[in-house]
């Protein structure tokens, strides 16, 4: 009897093909949330930005910035912040405000040692030198960063076409029926990058102003579907202006969503 033949495993675009309307809901995104976009940023030292990121979730941005500045100003070197070891960093993070000081000074502490040890140097510059996987692939090789992180820091802070995926972004997909509501916030990361053009503007774009419409408009309770420029393209806009708000799932709870 012949050995059964094991047939590769079909690619996330060909179990959800790319949408007909990807173009036109992009498109109108664009043009209700960001008309303009602004120039590419391109961070002088992606280590900085890396620790912006770190300290930037599940924090708001005001929290995150408070934190940054004391960082610089209590270890202008980072250097300096790897001798002063994880109770020190988490003493500075604490006298800026916000929760989560021990575990974002545990992160911020291994990065940087990592960095030491692996690269002996406590700087990124050279990525900017590297090509859209390699830089992705240092960035991930870094304890606690994972693909959310790496991709905020190469779609922010280094011009590059990556596509984090949020809850926002994710509950938009779910419910226009893009992607199955089951698939967590990775799986949709990877399918996005698929799908998308493969190019800066059209990934900050449909980021930012698919997050904005999360938060203003797609809501997770209680959407404003009557004034969404979506509701001609969304399955989902009868089922919510029919006064069921709980008919549809929302994608990418908490609890499916990666800490990295």
């Amino acid at each position: 009897m012949p050995p059964a033949v094991r047939l590769p495993k079909p690619t996330l675009t060909e179990q959800q093909p790319p949408p007909a309307d990807l173009s036109e809901v992009a498109s109108r995104l664009r043009e209700r949330y960001l008309p303009t976009l602004p120039a590419p940023r391109r961070s002088p030292e992606p280590v900085d930005a890396l620790i912006g990121t770190i300290l930037s979730q599940q924090n708001t941005s005001l929290i995150a910035r408070r934190q940054f500045a004391a960082l610089k100003t209590s270890y202008p070197q980072w250097e300096a912040a790897l001798a002063d070891g994880p109770d020190g960093i988490e003493g500075v993070l604490r006298g800026a405000g916000g929760g989560l000081a021990r575990v974002k000074a545990d992160y911020i502490y291994n990065v940087l040692y990592r960095l030491e040890e692996t690269r002996g140097t406590l700087s990124l510059q050279d990525t900017h030198d590297l090509n859209d996987a390699e830089a992705r692939a240092l960035l991930e090789s870094l304890p606690g960063v994972g693909m959310k992180t790496a991709s905020c820091v190469l779609l922010f802070d280094m011009a590059r076409p990556a596509m984090p995926v949020d809850t926002h972004i994710g509950r938009i997909a779910a419910r226009l029926e893009w992607v199955p509501a089951r698939w967590n916030a990775v799986k949709v990361e990877h399918w996005f990058d698929e799908v998308l053009p493969r190019d800066w503007p059209s990934r900050y774009g449909f980021h930012v102003s698919a997050i904005r419409h999360g938060r203003e408009t797609c809501r997770a309770q209680r959407p404003l579907c009557g004034e969404c420029v979506l509701r001609d393209l969304c399955p989902s806009a009868g089922v919510f202006l029919a006064g069921s708000p709980t008919a549809y799932p929302v994608a990418l709870s908490k609890e499916n969503m990666p800490a990295g």
